[in-house]
């Protein structure tokens, strides 16, 4: 496996570069399903290996309930125990249809709790030919920690997976979830809307979820940290507030918002009366039951924590599993790079190299923050994304796929620094994209700095067409105000009318004085 430089070697690299292999295709891995009972829905996931940036290439849920009335009779639903196996088998069926071998199939509060789930699982196994793990709930914890932490590892907070039938939480700090614990709170075990079997309040829900959260004593110690939410519940309360706000993108993954404005949105979505609510923009109809109980959950859990942020992840139980498997080493990478070297590997040419492109290019960059530098190197491993499209087009499907993309390890303000580095690396963007799908996400100074990566990554591929052996006989150099292309005389062929005016552009975009020498 080709090994790639630390940020801090990256970062200190002169601007001439050495010599560096074209970037090949990843080796394939093998297939990795993850099957999901949980106690409210039962989820088949196949990605495309055990890897740093998994890749979902097949996603199946179906709503069961196992869980529903639990509390009440001690057993699984019957009729949702019926329509699990059904759906397992058919998960069966499609894994062995997809040639997928590796299989690693667990259950949650509902079948851990229940007094026939032994029976159910002895069912499984029988009927579907693979073993399923009765995790417990603090481990079920510990794993959507490590999910939050595949994806954010600087994460720092609270994280809260709701799922049907329990809550868990676990305190994120430096890299790790050093406390976990599971509570019974889920939407079918204490309801607060019509759906309620036992005619519960809201106020007497609340006061049951107090309860439980009172005997949790380190919620406090993440007091000025951010809350990541893990569950589709919240996925889906998040998505009705980016359709509230008007925002730009409707991905809830890394969505992010202040607790205070959750905690305004979650006042005004308690306080509206059931058909109020089911005709809200973006409600979801067959979250019908979830969604208030989840906003109450929140609430709750903003006011009892004190903390400053809510994050919405998308990553939880299942990427932890895969997360748990790797390598130490493997652990280390950065979710982002690894994520966009999967994507190029798959759509780009072999002749690309973005990895030597980002090294060239950086010391024009010398005065950009760790992170600017980070998300640069990122859109320069995307910067031939596009190339089979049509070149009109290629610079807006360039922004529309990275900002849509699943990419994890970057927040919305990163994507849309990327896709428009991307797409600018192929053509000026249009007014009304910027406009339509950057507006709030990057501000002035900042997408010029995108822009400038972009054009950046233009003039490498105007010069070289792509041929790393060309680009390496040249250099960007940066002196103050003045950027200096050097190339030796016998390469003087290559810089064309075009090539000057892209290099200008290039400068002005980074306030500079254009100078070519030949040296």
């Amino acid at each position: 496996m080709r090994s790639y430089p630390s940020y801090g070697d990256i970062l200190t690299m002169p601007g001439a570069i050495a010599l560096a292999p074209l970037a090949v295709k990843s080796a394939t891995q093998a297939p990795v399903a993850i099957i999901d009972i949980g106690s409210n829905s039962v989820r088949l996931v196949v990605y495309d290996g055990a890897k740093r940036a998994p890749i979902p290439v097949f996603n199946e849920k179906v709503l069961c309930g196992l869980g529903r009335g639990l509390d009440s009779t001690g057993r699984l639903n019957p009729e949702g125990a019926k329509l699990a196996l059904e759906s397992l088998h058919r998960f069966a069926a499609l894994t062995q249809a997809m040639g997928v071998s590796d299989i690693d199939a667990f259950a949650t509060a509902a079948v851990r709790e229940a007094t026939d789930a032994s029976d159910f699982v002895a069912v499984v196994e029988r009927d579907c030919g693979f073993p399923v793990r009765v995790i417990s709930g603090v481990e079920e914890a510990r794993l959507s920690a490590l999910g939050v932490l595949a994806e954010i590892p600087q994460a720092n907070g609270i994280m809260g997976d709701l799922g049907g039938a329990s809550l868990e939480l676990a305190h994120l700090e430096g890299g790790t979830g050093d406390a976990q614990t599971s509570l019974p709170i889920g939407p079918l075990r204490i309801a607060c809307g019509p759906g309620d079997p036992d005619g519960a309040s809201a106020s007497d829900s609340g006061r049951r979820m107090e309860d439980y959260l009172n005997q949790v004593d380190w919620l406090s110690a993440a007091r000025g940290g951010t809350f990541y939410a893990v569950g589709g519940a919240w996925r889906s309360w998040a998505r009705m507030h980016m359709r509230h706000v008007n925002y730009p993108l409707s991905i809830a993954h890394h969505y992010e918002i202040s607790a205070r404005s959750a905690l305004e949105f979650a006042r005004e979505i308690a306080a509206l009366s059931p058909d109020a609510l089911a005709n809200f923009a973006g409600f979801p109809e067959e979250r019908a039951d979830s969604v208030p109980f989840a906003n109450l959950v929140l609430k709750r859990l903003i006011e009892q924590t004190g903390v400053a942020a809510v994050l919405f992840s998308a990553y939880g139980v299942r990427e932890g599993l895969i997360f748990d498997r790797l390598s130490d080493s493997l652990k280390s990478e950065d979710p982002l790079i690894a994520a966009c070297r999967n994507l190029a590997a798959m759509t780009g040419r072999a002749t690309a190299d973005g990895e030597a492109l980002y090294r060239w290019a950086s010391p024009a960059f010398a005065d950009e923050t760790i992170e600017e530098a980070r998300l640069r190197r990122a859109a320069c491993l995307l910067a031939d994304l596009e190339w089979s499209e049509h070149p009109d087009y290629r610079a807006e499907h360039a922004l529309l796929r990275i900002l849509r993309y699943p990419l994890i390890g970057v927040d919305h303000p990163g994507r849309a620094y990327m896709g428009l580095a991307v797409a600018s690396r192929h053509a000026k963007v249009r007014d009304r994209l910027l406009e339509r799908y950057l507006h709030g996400l990057l501000d002035g100074a900042e997408m010029h700095r995108a822009k400038a990566a972009g054009l950046a990554m233009r003039l490498a591929y105007t010069f070289s067409g792509g041929v790393i052996s060309l680009l390496e006989q040249t250099a960007l150099r940066r002196e103050g105000n003045r950027l200096k292309l050097e190339l030796p005389s016998h390469a003087d062929v290559l810089v064309g009318n075009v090539v000057q005016s892209r290099f200008r552009s290039l400068a002005q975009e980074l306030g500079c004085e254009p100078r070519i020498a030949l040296v």
